[in-house]
């Protein structure tokens, strides 16, 4: 039997993509001959998340997506909370990142994210001990009060001073996260964040690594090889951006140790705390890990990745839904007055320490509510060691990916009410007016089980500070006839312009 060739195949597709727009947009994926239901992914990329929703509304939480024939690129699609449970928590140990999702993320190096087994068991106690510690939270209190008062503050002035002038807020915030990020990670100020937004290297080389690796993600791993191979197209700029990363990170590294070698930082006499990279460097506990250069880079990259497009992501959705919901805006200021710090700054306006920021339950449960609408992270994909059946029934096997949509989960009337849709932050709250517990295999936006985000804490400390000082001296208003995609599309825009 003759295979297709890659022009059969496209005129396939296209057959069927054009087939497709007679058939009802709401209806299961068809299995079609040859190419399987990959016609309909293919026709719905535009919106590939709201249809997954709808697929796994209609089909119980989980639904299997028949890749094309001999390819092995068979699907399982999952947002129920029992699968969730299985493969994260109580048979955690078959279902590893595994060595494709290494070679996807080959960038992280063997850091925390593309460990497994022994190596991920040993970081994730050292990153524990590290970030748990009482150091790291006062340094973090600084560094956020400080870039929100000295960067974020004279931004929004400026802009609240143009009439005319709009701004793309998630760009601001993923300056402001990038820096205190960087701040919290090396020690080191980046200055992203400025009225004049300058073009910070560090900064573009994770966006273009970022963009490469979500491209692998759609293609197939020959032709993404292949244009690394051939140094074109988005493998061209992964590479250069990789470059920019290793010399940025090796500057960072050597002016540490340049630091501590002349006794310009003292773990005892710092009263403010220290960043994650002096306590790496500066402690004796390595739970057997060798705390070279390479480690020290992998792990620098890890937890940068980890702190800023996560937070600068739940910002921006979080003030999209406010701008969209008066109400809730009023009951987070109605909260905030009760929590106005004394100080003002010559402007009168005011912003908030940690001790503060921790009492405000609506703000915590506004965040919490916008986590589950739109997580940052809308998917992941696990894979097994061994065949195994889930809870749901589905037979699993190594050959087949197995992909969680948290975006989805967030919708599941299943999972969430008849009311899932909406943007309730009363949700969040229980009878005695504090925030409920909700299980991690139901509220996935910070991982679930033994690779839950080490984070959670810096992020929310974070998202607080910077939601409470904006909402208390501002009002946001989203610019009226703008679509989502249509911001999204800009960003894209900008980054290839930068390219």
């Amino acid at each position: 039997m003759a295979l297709l060739g890659y022009p059969e195949i496209l005129l396939a597709v296209i057959f069927f993509i054009i087939l497709g727009r007679f058939w009802n947009i709401n209806d299961l994926p068809w299995n079609w001959p040859l190419l399987g239901m990959f016609p309909s992914v293919f026709l719905h990329l535009h919106r590939i998340h709201d249809r997954v929703t709808d697929i796994l509304e209609k089909s119980g939480c989980t639904f299997l997506v028949k890749g094309p024939w001999f390819c092995n690129m068979d699907l399982l699609v999952t947002t129920d909370p029992a699968n969730v449970h299985y493969i994260m928590s109580s048979h955690f140990s078959n279902f590893p990142k595994g060595s494709e999702f290494s070679k996807i993320f080959d960038f992280l190096g063997d850091g925390i994210f593309n460990s497994d087994a022994e190596s991920w068991r040993k970081q994730r106690k050292l990153g524990q001990l590290m970030i748990n510690n009482v150091r790291l939270y006062r340094f973090l209190g600084k560094i956020t009060q400080n870039k929100v008062e000295k960067g974020l503050l004279p931004i929004l002035d400026y802009l609240s001073e143009q009439e005319d002038r709009a701004m793309d807020l998630q760009d601001v915030f993923q300056r402001l996260t990038f820096d205190t990020t960087c701040m919290l990670v090396t020690g080191f100020d980046s200055k992203c964040l400025s009225i004049e937004l300058p073009e910070v290297p560090f900064a573009t080389a994770l966006e273009d690594a970022e963009e490469a690796i979500l491209h692998r993600h759609v293609l197939p791993e020959t032709l993404w090889r292949l244009q690394r191979w051939l140094g074109i197209g988005k493998e061209k700029k992964h590479q250069k951006a990789w470059e920019t990363l290793d010399h940025t990170i090796a500057e960072y590294i050597s002016k540490k140790r340049d630091e501590l070698s002349k006794g310009i930082i003292n773990l005892q006499e710092e009263e403010d705390g220290v960043d994650l990279l002096t306590s790496y460097m500066s402690e004796d506990i390595t739970m057997g890990l060798k705390c070279d250069h390479k480690f020290l880079r992998d792990t620098i990259l890890n937890f940068m990745i980890a702190g800023r497009d996560t937070t600068s992501s739940a910002l921006t959705w979080f003030f999209w839904l406010v701008s969209k919901n008066p109400l809730v805006e009023s009951k987070i200021r109605e909260e905030l007055e009760s929590a106005i710090p004394e100080k003002e700054d010559k402007k009168g306006r005011h912003t908030f320490k940690t001790e503060a920021l921790n009492k405000l339950v609506y703000l915590h449960a506004a965040l919490c509510e916008t986590l589950r609408l739109y997580p940052p992270v809308p998917f992941q994909h696990k894979a097994p060691l061994q065949p195994d059946m889930l809870p749901s029934g589905h037979r699993v096997d190594p050959k087949m990916k197995i992909l969680f949509s948290l975006y989805a989960m967030g919708r599941m009337t299943s999972i969430w009410g008849t009311d899932c849709l909406e943007f309730k932050p009363e949700r969040w709250i229980s009878e005695r007016g504090r925030i409920k517990h909700e299980p991690s295999y139901k509220f996935f936006a910070f991982n679930a089980g033994p690779r839950t985000c080490l984070g959670k804490e810096v992020a929310f400390t974070q998202m607080k500070a910077v939601a409470a000082t904006i909402i208390h001296n501002y009002h946001v208003q989203v610019v009226e006839g703008e679509r989502r995609e249509e911001r999204g599309e800009r960003v894209r825009e900008r980054r290839e312009e930068r390219g």
